[in-house]
């Protein structure tokens, strides 16, 4: 009998067209099987991955994650330039990046206005907007 959360990672694998391998199932139940959604970086994940009892290489983590991304079901979110964190919500809105224990949350996209943004070079346009908030605690 298949479990409520390993029902929901083999739906939204096929809402993306993603072959239901035993690893892409057992990442994406992990991700997206209570029905919330998600910060992780592959590090976070392996190590929920290895704790619920499944066993999933490191490399198949980040390539998981990556064919996610790709298909959309997932976005990347680069932190300090080197830190990726992988975000199941794809809705664009800003972000808070807890500097003391180095977690990604959403921010309130409600409450965010950016009024202008500079002009970008002739040959270009702006592809997405990344907006990350620095926080540390007081």
């Amino acid at each position: 009998m298949i479990d409520q959360a390993t029902r929901i990672g083999s739906e939204w694998l096929a809402s993306a067209g993603l072959r239901p391998t035993r690893q892409r199932v057992a990442l994406a139940s992990l991700l997206v099987g209570d029905g919330n959604d998600r910060h992780v970086t592959a590090e976070s994940l392996f190590d929920s991955v290895r704790e619920s009892g499944d066993s999933v290489s490191l490399a198949t983590v980040y390539n998981t994650l990556r064919a996610f991304c790709d298909v959309g079901l997932m976005q990347e979110i680069t932190v300090d330039g080197s830190k990726s964190y992988f975000d199941t919500n794809t809705h664009d809105h800003p972000h808070f990046f807890w500097e003391d224990d180095r977690k990604l949350t959403d921010a309130p996209a409600e409450q965010l206005q950016i009024a202008r943004l500079p002009d970008v070079p002739e040959g270009a346009e702006i592809a997405k907007v990344d907006v990350v908030i620095r926080l540390r605690r007081t």
